[in-house]
């Protein structure tokens, strides 16, 4: 009896940590970019290297996301040595690109053409809500994994927080 409960004991503190890096099927998502190219999340990433990534997974129809822009403008600011890569999940490629225009939104910006209910990347973050917020460090690690307000006190300290 001690064993099982030793054993449910490690399983609960392990599942509830939160992950440090995307699975390899997270990285291997095709992503569509602004130019209709397509590029995994891993390059995305690569591309990036050494930079704190701010990752906003958002959709033209959603009014959370809408409604948060004005503060990821805030944060942009604040942190302007950030790369600010947003995410869409609209199924729609012209209504993604034209919220981009519409919203002025500055920044790296790919489309997941599954959506919000499949794909590996959604799978991986468990996406039941956006808007969706993720902090990378510079080493590539998942510094914040869930957040849903861009004036989230844990996201400042992501951001904040040095190499």
């Amino acid at each position: 009896m001690k064993k099982i409960f030793f054993l449910l004991i490690i399983v609960f503190v392990s599942c509830s940590e939160d992950p440090k890096e995307f699975s390899e099927e997270a990285n291997l998502e095709m992503l569509i970019g602004l130019d209709d190219s397509k590029i995994t999340l891993r390059e995305v990433l690569y591309q990036q290297k050494g930079k704190k990534i701010f990752i906003d997974v958002w959709a033209s129809w959603c009014k959370d996301c809408i409604a948060g822009f004005p503060k990821v403008k805030k944060l942009q600011k604040e942190f302007p040595d950030v790369v600010f890569l947003f995410l869409s999940v609209d199924i729609s490629n012209p209504s993604w690109k034209r919220a981009i225009e519409r919203y002025n939104l500055v920044g790296e910006h790919y489309n997941l053409p599954k959506g919000m209910n499949e794909g590996d990347f959604v799978d991986f973050v468990n996406l039941n809500w956006i808007s969706r917020y993720m902090v990378i460090d510079e080493k590539g690690q998942i510094q914040l994994f869930k957040a849903t307000d861009p004036s989230d006190k844990k996201i400042i300290k992501a951001l904040k927080h040095a190499k």
